[in-house]
């Protein structure tokens, strides 16, 4: 799990304080092993509290569909960020 956070010092983590980062980038960047971590550590509810109340401009709206058929939550209103946040194209990249 270490080089999902390769741009922070790993040591220096705190998983509880910075819960929603962890779980963003484990969300979207995890492999299986990660994501059984998260789901084990943090509990479903804590992970579908996430989704709920705070999203992630990292976060792909693929694994927003993905976490949102797993928790049968097609009719909640998930915070997204704007659609120019979600965008990694520049303009001035042709």
């Amino acid at each position: 799990m270490r080089s999902l956070f390769w741009n922070v010092d790993f040591e220096r983590l705190d998983v509880n304080r910075n819960a929603d980062a962890v779980i963003a980038r484990v969300v979207e960047f995890g492999k299986f092993v990660d994501v059984q971590w998260a789901i084990r550590f943090y509990g479903q509810e804590r992970i579908h509290r996430f989704f709920k109340e705070v999203g992630s401009p990292e976060i792909s709206d693929r694994t927003v569909a993905f976490w949102r058929a797993f928790f049968h939550a097609e009719g909640e209103a998930w915070p997204r960020p704007p659609a120019w946040r979600r965008n990694s194209s520049v303009p001035w990249i042709d």
